[in-house]
């Protein structure tokens, strides 16, 4: 199976991908109807964003203990997976409105792409 931390890391890039295509299309849906950000996006975002970090946690300590990725552009994506949604707190000023919400699904959506060249990228 080789190295259980490595496969954790895989794994959780998954998770990280299929979240956020879960969360791109609740926002989108969110968003077509006229809606916000609510209380249960905020809390599946935080989610998001926690596993993101776990994942780029991960991923520093695999450098460091089993070896750096092929392609160093693996780490340009990473990185900009676990900041795209603080990035996009801070750029709406934390507001919840339908265009947040917009912005929001849009992001989910390009962090689910990140995610999968990521993965292409790692080795």
């Amino acid at each position: 199976m080789g190295n259980p931390l490595v496969f954790f890391h895989s794994r959780l890039a998954i998770t990280v991908i299929l979240f956020a295509f879960a969360l791109g299309a609740w926002g989108a849906v969110n968003y077509l109807r006229g809606q916000g950000v609510g209380s249960s996006y905020w809390g599946a975002l935080i989610i998001g964003e926690i596993v993101a970090i776990v994942q780029a946690l991960v991923g520093v300590i695999l450098i460091f203990t089993v070896k750096v990725p092929s392609d160093l552009i693996h780490l340009l994506y990473g990185s900009l997976v676990a900041l795209a949604f603080p990035g996009v707190y801070i750029y709406t000023h934390a507001r919840n409105g339908r265009a947040e919400m917009g912005i929001y699904a849009l992001v989910a959506f390009f962090i689910f792409g990140l995610g999968l060249r990521a993965m292409t990228t790692g080795g």
